[in-house]
Formats: C-alpha cells, structure tokens, sequence
C-alpha cells in the first residue's frame, strides 16, 4: 500500500459520495420537476433521467470501486453540461446570481484523475481483476530509470 493509493481511494469515495448526493436530491425532488427545470434550460426533459441515473450509479460505482474508469468517463460529459448549461452564466464562483462552477469543474478533474490512474485499493473490482504482474528485472530497470 503507497500513500498514492489511499489519495486516490479517499478522491474515489467522496467524489462518488457528492455525485451519489446529487443523483438522490434529484430523484427526491422528483425526476418530474427535474425534466421540467432541464426543458427550462434549453436541455431535453428525458436527460434529467440519464443525468440522474449517472449520478445516482456513477457515485455508487466509484464508491464501491466497481467499474471506476467507465463511471468516470460517463460523469465527465454530465459536468460539462452542468457548467455550461447551469453554472457559466453565474461565474466561477457563487454570486448573488447563484452558484459558480467551480465545484463542477474539480469534480470533472476528479473523474479525469480517476480515469488516468490505476487503483484497486479498498475497491472491489480487485475481487473481479488481476493485478499484472512485472518481471522483477523490467520493473526494477524502469525504476532506475525514473
């Protein structure tokens, strides 16, 4: 176990926890009113039922470490319509006019990290994927040359 894998856990599982949120604030206030405020942005109301179901088993996947990289790059597209649908108009950060993009554009970041990198750590796709295993004398040469 390095220090990295457990950064990554810890990015992994509250990135999940904020979209898992998400996802259920929509399905509570009802996915109704949910198509109704996308069809108010210009946004086709059936996406609110795309976007919720993302959310809901996007944020459930990275918590549970299950399929990582696929729920990541599913969320990514769901970001980028959030900041430019929902949150430009406002700025970066929240105003009088209502809340920024930031918090959009570092979970983006986050799924963007989580699909470059490599961790099993706390995961249970671990149960499912073996680990490649480098000879030791590649491995050790690659670490020379690092």
């Amino acid at each position: 176990m390095k220090f990295m894998d457990v950064g990554i856990t810890i990015l992994r599982i509250v990135t999940g926890l904020i979209f898992l949120a998400h996802g259920l604030a929509k399905l509570q206030g009802g996915i109704d009113n949910t198509g109704q405020y996308f069809e108010s942005l210009g946004i086709p109301g059936i996406l609110a039922v795309v976007v919720t179901g993302a959310e809901l088993f996007g944020g459930l996947s990275l918590i549970l470490g299950i399929g990582t990289r696929i729920a990541a790059i599913l969320l990514i597209p769901v970001m980028l319509g959030a900041i430019y649908f929902v949150h430009f108009p406002q700025g970066f950060i929240r105003n009088e006019a209502g809340p920024g993009y930031e918090l959009n554009l570092i979970l983006m970041a986050s799924c963007i990290q989580l699909c470059l990198t490599t961790n099993h750590f706390f995961a249970l796709d671990r149960l499912f994927v073996k680990e490649k295993k480098i000879p030791t004398k590649l491995s050790k040469w690659y670490l020379e040359k690092r």
